[in-house]
């Protein structure tokens, strides 16, 4: 069976859980519309490729105009794959919905992380840093990162100063809350890659 959708971060929020508060996300997931389905004889692999949220043809390009015409579904502004089994069992024009999920699952969520911009190595790697008094002046600063003769450059993977977020992130092993059918909510355990609006992908685990 399928087992991913796409679904937009809404926020975060606290429920009780066996008597103890803990942190949870909400995420809207309006159904998913199947647009082409992929088989080992065709392309390789098997898998069903989805689209999500429906939008006007003139918000698409010409190539995914045709690709959707194709298939006889409208145009979303979201496409995506998730790999199946048994891709004889679907049929383009299907929908996949948040009835996927049941109370206890566990899912892995991917998304985009928060951005910040160009940091320092202590926020971006949590370094100490130096002395904040009696005079020193070392306090944020990555400190020597290169050798002398041998190898005589920086080694690869050194960490450094740089861009910090904005980056594909995978969190493991959430476990499923609440989910709300009719209104498309799934409300899973702890927190999620990104700020509210995020799109994120959500594959239920196996076993």
């Amino acid at each position: 069976m399928a087992r991913g959708i796409l679904g937009r971060k809404i926020g975060m929020t606290q429920l009780f859980v066996d008597d103890q508060a803990v942190g949870a996300t909400v995420i809207e997931t309006d159904p998913c519309t199947i647009v082409q389905i992929k088989t080992i004889e065709s392309d390789g692999y098997n898998a069903l490729q989805l689209g999500y949220e429906e939008v006007k043809e003139t918000k698409v390009t010409r190539p995914l105009a045709g690709h959707f015409g194709k298939a006889g579904v409208a145009p979303h502004r979201h496409l995506f794959e998730i790999r199946i089994d048994n891709p004889e069992d679907y049929t383009v024009g299907d929908k996949l919905s948040v009835d996927l999920f049941e109370e206890g699952d566990k899912v892995d969520i991917a998304g985009t992380s928060k951005g910040h911009g160009f940091q320092g190595v202590v926020k971006r790697w949590n370094f100490a840093g130096g002395p904040a008094t009696h005079g020193s002046h070392f306090h944020r600063r990555p400190g020597s990162v290169g050798n002398c003769v041998k190898p005589g450059r920086v080694i690869k993977g050194k960490k450094l100063p740089g861009q910090m977020g904005s980056r594909r992130t995978t969190v493991r092993a959430l476990r499923v809350l609440r989910v709300d059918p009719e209104r498309n909510l799934l409300i899973v355990k702890g927190s999620t890659p990104g700020s509210r609006g995020t799109i994120l992908e959500l594959g239920k685990r196996h076993g």
